[in-house]
């Protein structure tokens, strides 16, 4: 009889998900195939069609095309054609031919794969055994959401970002001093949560100027997808609600006040965590709020988590700073009176923590501070302190700590506080003004941009371009052949003078630059950062616009030229923060060219005299721009000395009083609480341990060779990946049709933005495993076992279970109970030899079978192999229960401690929230009652035989 028959039901083995075919036809040289779940049609060489006969045997249960189901106890072959008989869910006796088979049927189950021939190649079962060891690890590492940030790990970020990320619904202000890093500690709060599952659905509101900077960073740094929004791309949507579309929006503050129809689509999209950075900008008052703070509270009191960034609390005033503090929670900061009340009581415990911490002992009047706010326990502390018990100091520092009024609310570190900061040098440059300039019209800021002015006058031609009479080209030219040795940044106000300087030097010394502003692509900035940080054939010099250089961070280089400078001083540290970084290894060399006599000399003097924004960051600049802006644009232009000197020293005075303000109010408290005293600097030598290891790598290149990608060197520490002609699934997540650019190592990554870097938390790293785990790749194999010590024709079964426990991603049940593989090896007795042969040592004595001998075997054995299969659930059951009770036994601990903390805390510190802890009680009793529903189930099945 013919091998084909119409009506009888095969599978593809390249294409499985077409679920089962239906033989149309048979022609002696080719075969049609319909699949009718999908419609398609395919024809096949008839001698070497890549099809397995789909035969059910006794006990497995089949559904027929109407959806009822029939368990087989008998199978009959009439004129090449199965029919099946058995019973119903009802035990009735009922027949069904093969052709009535349901058309989806999908053989995901390993033993329904293996028995319909599914046979997968020998190295996607390690594969798939590995993805799930590796999984497992990564659901349970406290570096979780931590480690793959293109970012250096550093202590007081990693421990603010655990701290805040691990809370249900975290209420905070993030308040750092520039060049901290608050955008990266948000960054890494949002990823942890939406990793973990305690957050998917993220709103970030900014300032429109940061937008750019804002998506730059997300999807640079983090790998986060983030959509853009503005009154474009809103009106666009054809969706019934544009913010649905998406899990992750960056929203402009300016756009959406003034769009109504857009909040009312915001409210009703429903988010897990609200980020506002700038938060300082919103303006409050007793009587009244300004509409942006109006928004951004309406929103706070429907999300539950809330992120605010904002400048260091005292530049603001204590009023602001409550302001920010009742957006988080309006119950507890409700009177400001009261607030301030209570702030006065911290002052000195916190001057009690400074002077315990700098000198090791106490004074009378620091012990009763502390004494009076702690009470009995306080004191008995104390004492313990007195004779000299270390454990006692710590442990009286942590319940200062906890019962500080906002210590859960704010985090606020200071460089005096975390240090490792570069020292900085000014090199001032005055240069003599060109006549040209001096004959210009006043305008708007034209008096420290001549060259617009100049440039804007119709009469201009190419030879008389600005670039050819003013002496800051030429002194730029003659400096960067000084520096030639050296990387260079440099920064202009505008894009238009960042492009003509590139020309300048182009057609007049032939240094090797590259310019980068806000009006190109990001990857188009990414090309010209690169270009930039290469070492051997890379540009000397990068010509940055104002805006072009946000949010990139180029501390490979420590030459900085300010070829302007900005109106603000807030502008003036962005751009010294490009280099001015935790990280940095040398002083930063800051170049200012002036021209004299002019606007420039005088706002250099501003910066430099009067606010010493050149050589230390500012923190006042922002107060003192705002109280002497108004005196000081007018006497850029025309002050006499007399005056000018009177206002550079008036601002001076005043700064060096708000510095001492700031400096006294210095909170050792705080301090200790946003630096993690320790636990940071463990985050980062675990992350940089990980970094160190081959793991990934080997993993990858597994990964890559089963899903057909090439990978080839591009240079040291670097592989350019490719999709191959045998690529197995279009949807592996590489990033790119063509090819991308890779690297594992860290240092690289930094440098190099326009490569991608690959952690185990990068989305190609995440959906190749999922890929895998989430099919039923690899989930069946035979193999030939070559081992002296085994009769050949002996059979070995190996089993993957896994212990299963399905609810919610927010529960993070895979902290508890991840998906390891529990893998149980059969001999023919029934023993389970698994505890005695890892599994590496066996993989290695592996060859593979050809498939169709391999399906040969498999059927010839069926009966045998199906009742191992039953037998060894039993094998594994006990292990399944042990773990269970084991990840029950860690959640109740967990839990239970957290809830008695925060109990305890209640009781001292009102900012816990009844809500933090009815959530956690939630939690608890869900995850318990997830917990005894977990399953074993079979995950992966290889037949072994000694040859």
């Amino acid at each position: 009889m013919a091998q084909y028959q119409p009506g009888q039901r095969w599978i593809s083995d390249s294409e499985a998900e077409l679920g089962l075919g239906t033989i149309l036809a048979e022609d002696g040289r080719l075969l049609t195939v319909l699949y009718p779940a999908t419609g398609e049609t395919r024809q096949y060489a008839t001698r070497n069609a890549p099809l397995t006969r789909v035969r059910f045997a006794p006990g497995d249960e089949i559904t027929h095309f109407e959806g009822w189901k029939l368990t087989v106890q008998e199978v009959e072959d009439v004129d090449g054609l199965l029919v099946y008989h058995g019973l119903d869910a009802q035990h009735k006796p009922v027949t069904m031919p093969e052709t009535q088979l349901s058309n989806f049927i999908q053989f995901r189950l390993a033993s329904d794969r293996l028995f319909a021939g599914q046979i997968d190649p020998l190295a996607w079962f390690a594969l798939r055994y590995h993805s799930l060891e590796h999984n497992s690890r990564l659901l349970q590492s406290s570096l979780w959401g931590l480690g793959g940030a293109r970012a250096q790990p550093i202590a007081h970020q990693l421990h603010i970002a655990r701290e805040v990320a691990d809370r249900i619904a975290p209420r905070v202000l993030l308040a750092d001093e520039v060049g901290l890093g608050k955008t990266i500690e948000a960054g890494l709060v949002i990823h942890r949560q939406l990793l973990s599952g305690r957050a998917s659905r993220v709103l970030i509101l900014v300032p429109e100027n940061l937008q750019h900077q804002w998506l730059v960073e997300m999807r640079r740094r983090f790998n986060l997808d983030v959509a853009l929004f503005d009154a474009e791309r809103f009106m666009e949507s054809d969706a019934s609600n544009p913010f649905e579309d998406c899990q992750l929006a960056l929203v402009a503050l300016e756009w959406l006040k003034d769009d109504e129809k857009a909040q009312d689509a915001l409210f009703a999209a429903g988010w897990d965590l609200l980020v506002v950075d700038e938060a300082h900008h919103l303006v409050w008052h007793p009587e009244q709020a300004s509409a942006e703070y109006s928004l951004v509270e309406q929103l706070a009191e429907v999300i539950p988590g809330v992120l605010l960034l904002t400048a260091t609390p005292e530049q603001l005033g204590q009023d602001s700073h409550f302001a920010r503090l009742r957006l988080l929670d309006p119950a507890r900061f409700h009177d400001l009176q009261a607030f301030r009340a209570e702030s006065s009581q911290y002052r000195p415990v916190a001057e009690a923590v400074q002077e315990l911490l700098d000198q090791g002992k106490l004074s009378a009047q620091a012990r009763d501070a502390i004494g009076g706010f702690l009470g009995d326990e306080g004191r008995e502390l104390l004492d313990a302190i007195d004779g000299g018990d270390e454990e006692a100091r710590a442990r009286l520092v942590r319940e200062l700590l906890d019962r500080h009024g906002t210590g859960r609310l704010l985090f606020r570190n200071t460089r005096a506080a975390v240090q490792g900061f570069p020292e900085r040098e000014l090199h001032p440059y005055p240069l003599p003004s060109p006549d040209e300039y001096l004959e210009l019209p006043v305008g708007e800021h034209a008096e420290l941009y001549p060259e617009v002015s100049y440039q804007a006058q119709e009469e201009i031609d190419d030879e008389q371009r600005w670039w050819r009479i003013d002496p800051r080209v030429e002194w730029l030219i003659d400096t960067l052949k000084m520096l030639k040795k050296f990387k260079v940044l440099v920064i202009c106000a505008h894009a238009e003078t960042a492009l003509d300087l590139e020309d300048a030097l182009r057609v007049r010394s032939g240094i090797p630059a590259t310019v980068f502003h806000e009006g190109m692509s990001i990857l188009e900035r990414d090309r010209a950062a690169a270009y930039f940080a290469d070492e051997e054939f890379g540009a000397q010099v990068l010509i940055c616009s104002e805006i072009g250089s946000e949010g990139r961070n180029f501390q490979f280089a420590h030459h900085l030229v300010l070829f302007d400078l900005p109106a603000h001083p807030d502008l003036l540290e962005q751009r010294i923060g490009r280099l001015d970084r935790i990280g940095q290894k040398h002083r930063i060399q800051l170049h200012v060219p002036y021209l004299e006599n002019s606007p420039q000399e005088r706002l250099f003097q501003w910066y430099h005299q009067a606010l010493n924004a050149f050589l230390a960051t500012c923190p006042t600049g922002n107060a003192l721009q705002h109280q002497f802006g108004p005196r000081l644009l007018p006497m850029l232009e025309n002050a006499d000395d007399g005056q000018w000197q009177q206002l550079v020293d008036e601002a001076t005075a005043e700064r060096i009083r708000l510095e001492g303000e700031l400096h006294s109010g210095r909170d050792r408290l705080l301090e200790l609480n946003s630096g993690g005293a320790g636990e940071g600097e463990a985050l980062v030598e675990a992350i940089l341990e990980q970094d160190d290891q081959f793991t990934l790598p080997i993993y990858m290149e597994e990964l890559f060779n089963a899903f057909g990608i090439d990978s080839e060197d591009h240079s040291d520490n670097a592989l350019i990946l490719r999709p191959s002609e045998k690529m197995l699934d279009a949807s592996f997540p590489l990033g790119d049709d063509e090819a991308v650019t890779v690297t594992y190592d860290r240092e690289q990554a930094l440098a190099r933005e326009d490569m991608q870097f690959l952690t185990w938390e990068h989305p190609m790293v995440q959906g190749g495993m999922d890929l895998v785990l989430s099919g039923s790749m690899g989930n069946t194999a035979v193999a030939l076992i070559k081992n002296k010590a085994l009769k050949p024709g002996t059979v070995l079964l190996e089993l993957l279970y896994v212990s299963e426990v399905v609810g919610p991603r927010k529960l993070q049940l895979g902290r508890f109970l991840p998906p390891a593989a529990l893998r149980c090896l059969l001999d023919a007795n029934g023993n389970d030899l698994a505890p005695k042969v890892g599994f590496e040592t066996l993989n290695d004595q592996l060859e593979s079978v050809p498939r169709a001998s391999a399906n040969k075997f498999v059927q010839a054995q069926r009966d045998v192999l199906a009742k191992q299969i039953n037998d060894a659930e039993a094998k594994v059951m006990p292990r399944h229960v042990e773990r269970v009770s084991e990840a029950k036994r860690r959640l109740i601990a967990e839990l239970d401690e957290e809830l008695a903390r925060l109990i305890a805390l209640r009781a001292v510190n009102p900012s816990v929230r009844d809500s933090e802890i009815e959530a956690l009680r939630e939690q608890r009793e869900q995850s318990l009652a997830m917990f005894d529903k977990a399953a074993l189930r079979l995950e992966a099945i290889r037949v072994l035989v000694a040859g």
